[in-house]
């Protein structure tokens, strides 16, 4: 959008128009004053009361997690004093804050939230950097008749804070805890469910475009994080908004640890383009000198309005600029910017301009953040001791025992492939990377490539490695997945190019629940005509995969692997041994029931053969390792040699046990003495809690798999005492 476009909005931003005058303050009823703070009651009937109050709503998964609160002493043992906090019940409370009252809360939410994070050993940087803007927002705008939609659930812990779920933080991501993302079925706040970032422009367009059409007045805001600026959908919707030129409010969290990467750290960082022109702009000379005309021309429009606008004149950016100079205004927003995302009085007077104006349209309100902010003096608030340079945040913490991981296992076969095959490179789309996959940056930084969020880049960009003569790994997540399937489709699988996808965090994911579970991946994969598909159920097998992958040539290929711990293995891990496309194993052999197992499953499978042997059941457990193709020599071994057939996946419905009922149908084999029963993942969203737990619930145990076979052989008595 060129500058002349941009002077109306400009005079808007100065008049303070609104939709019919600005509408009054929501009241601050149960706020107290300072002097009068209080002592928080217990946290159960706090919660409860939260709950139960006027023009409150609550679920019964809501009721199931009050009741599950932890104790009022587990929960202030050795607690910072929060007074400001401890009066806040809902973000009405905030609304009559003053200034020096809104740091103080934002002071005591990092405090808390700090301590409640590092105690569940979670990741503190990008929670804590948007502490001072999720208290301005709530201050500012009338949640949750205005709709604020977060990008990416970590960002949004405070604002779970501000909105009656402060006591429930300490079992969050836990069984009938809170999502560790925002959730529709959680709270009337949370408009959106967020979990995979980008979507929540898109969602809020829909939102606003919604209420213009049945004359409504809420306001739309989405919060979108740095990492977000790589994924195509955060501009397709950018870019609709502009031509529809609804009334929204997109808020750029710019953190200056992510955008900002010191120069020294070079390839190891990834940034894109768009990182860099932030950059650049924040820090011209011309750029600072329009800010600074800009002051001056607010000065015309009125003594009483001058402080007020002179202030958000400030951060408007391209104004008097060149066109071209913001890829916002290009895209048909507004841009103010940047912002000190630390500073509540600009970030309170930039929002109440803005959310005063008059339909002003797509605005982009640029805020730069310290992902480091304050986390030295919560640490030294929360133990007493300074913190020393190089231990800035409590996300290195870890239990001293760290288990071998599939990650582990995989990224070393990786690097010794590559050590001796120069054509071999790794490129990582996904939210972030994985701490194993730094051994192959660090020893390969020309060879590794980290896109970021942009996982269907990720997928097109390895298949050009590919047609270019390299071999290229192409590591992304299974739920990550999903977003590039039209490109593994067109791009890789229709032209039989060569990319060996890297399926990682496959299955449950325990905390992250149903937001990042990698159920489908099986399925998705394993229709596509010319993929191989592959899953290793120990360490061996994921190295010997690794080999394999490496040595095809003619079509693409997967493999999957969970989180968590690997089997280990007393073979010495050398270089991998290709496995025959397509050829299964038997790992024992029995003849009344035949488990065949998937990937990790296999173990399971195990587990059930020696609870059932206890009980004089003889099992055979087969390895599949190939669900595409499959190994139709061994289906009619285990067929003809048995009466029962169980297959053991940890995936949805439509994947493993569904191809291997329809080779077995085709062949004729269920028109005779066969019996086949499929064990896979609910047809259902297993919610957060432990991996044990979920992979109980979803009936993928040992006992399960167990008790599954004795209800096939109708000992049902037995199955109900095995479960007991």
């Amino acid at each position: 959008m060129a500058a002349a476009a941009a002077s109306p909005r400009f005079s808007a931003l100065g008049a303070r128009g609104n939709r019919g005058g600005r509408r009054p303050a929501l009241s601050a009823s149960g706020t107290a004053e300072p002097s009068g703070l209080r002592f928080p009651p217990p946290p159960r009937a706090e919660a409860w009361k939260i709950a139960s109050a006027p023009g409150a709503t609550r679920s019964k998964k809501a009721s199931s997690q009050i009741n599950s609160l932890p104790d009022s002493d587990d929960f202030f043992h050795e607690k910072v004093p929060t007074p400001m906090l401890d009066v806040i019940e809902s973000p009405t409370n905030v609304k009559n804050l003053s200034t020096k009252e809104l740091r103080q809360l934002a002071d005591e939410i990092r405090l808390e939230l700090s301590s409640v994070l590092r105690k569940a050993q979670k990741p503190l940087k990008a929670s804590l950097a948007v502490i001072e803007l999720t208290v301005a927002i709530h201050h500012v705008f009338h949640a949750p008749a205005d709709k604020i939609l977060w990008d990416v659930g970590e960002q949004a812990y405070a604002h779970k804070m501000l909105t009656g779920r402060r006591y429930l933080m300490n079992i969050m991501r836990q069984k009938d805890g809170l999502s560790g993302f925002t959730s529709r079925s959680e709270s009337e706040y949370d408009p959106f469910g967020a979990g995979h970032g980008c979507s929540s422009i898109s969602a809020g367009l829909g939102m606003a475009v919604a209420r213009d059409m049945k004359g409504k007045r809420e306001r739309i805001l989405t919060v979108i994080s740095n990492g977000t600026t790589m994924a195509g959908q955060v501009y397709e919707a950018m870019s609709n908004a502009g031509y529809l030129d609804s009334d929204m409010i997109v808020i750029l969290n710019d953190s200056r640890h992510s955008l900002h990467p010191n120069v020294e750290e070079g390839p190891t960082t990834s940034i894109n383009a768009l990182s860099s022109t932030l950059s650049k702009l924040q820090s011209s000379k011309s750029f600072r000198k329009f800010r600074e005309v800009a002051k001056g021309v607010t000065k015309k429009i009125g003594r009483g309005m001058h402080e007020w606008a002179a202030k958000v004149d400030e951060f408007a950016r391209g104004m008097m600029g060149p066109p071209g100079s913001t890829l916002f205004e290009e895209l048909g927003l507004y841009y103010i910017g940047p912002v000190n995302g630390h500073n509540i009085e600009d970030l309170v007077c930039v929002l109440q301009e803005v959310a005063s104006l008059n339909s002003m349209g797509p605005v982009l309100i640029h805020v730069v953040t310290e992902e480091n902010q304050g986390i030295e003096r919560s640490q030294q608030s929360e133990t007493g001791v300074d913190v020393g340079e190089g231990s800035s945040s409590f996300d290195s913490m870890a239990s001293n025992y760290q288990p071998r991981t599939y990650s582990d296992c995989f990224v070393e076969a990786l690097v010794r492939k590559a050590e001796s095959d120069k054509d071999v490179v790794m490129v990582h789309g996904g939210a972030e990377v994985e701490p194993s996959f730094q051994l192959f940056r660090e020893k390969f930084p020309d060879k590794f490539f980290d896109v970021g969020m942009a996982e269907q880049h990720a997928v097109t960009f390895s298949a050009g490695l590919s047609c270019g003569g390299l071999k290229p790994f192409c590591v992304i997540p299974s739920a990550f997945l999903q977003r590039a399937f039209d490109q593994v489709v067109h791009d890789v699988d229709r032209q039989r190019i060569p990319v060996r996808f890297v399926i990682t965090s496959a299955g449950l994911v325990g905390s992250n629940g149903p937001v990042q579970c990698g159920a489908f991946d099986i399925t998705f994969m394993s229709c596509l005509p010319n993929m191989i598909v592959m899953a290793p159920s120990d360490e061996d097998e994921l190295v010997d995969m690794v080999e394999t992958a490496a040595i095809v040539d003619d079509r693409p290929i997967c493999f999957r692997y969970p989180r968590g711990a690997i089997v280990r293995t007393d073979k010495s891990l050398s270089q991998g041994i290709p496995i025959e496309i397509g050829k299964g194993r038997i790992l024992a052999e029995g003849k009344d029931v035949a488990l065949l197992g998937y990937g990790s499953m296999v173990q399971n499978c195990v587990k059930a053969r020696s609870l059932l042997s206890k009980l004089g059941i003889e099992v055979t457990v087969a390895d599949a390792r190939f669900c595409k193709p499959l190994d139709i020599g061994l289906l009619r071994e285990l067929c003809e040699n048995h009466a029962f057939l169980v297959t053991v996946e940890e995936g949805s419905i439509g994947g493993f046990g569904s191809h291997v009922a329809q080779f077995i149908a085709l062949d004729g084999r269920l028109d005779g003495r066969i019996k086949w029963r499929p064990i896979v993942l609910p047809d259902a969203y297993v919610e957060h809690t432990s991996p044990n737990e979920q992979l109980s619930l979803a009936g993928l145990t040992g006992h399960h798999i167990a008790a599954t076979v004795l209800s096939l052989l109708g000992r049902t008595r037995e199955a109900l005492l095995l479960m007991c």
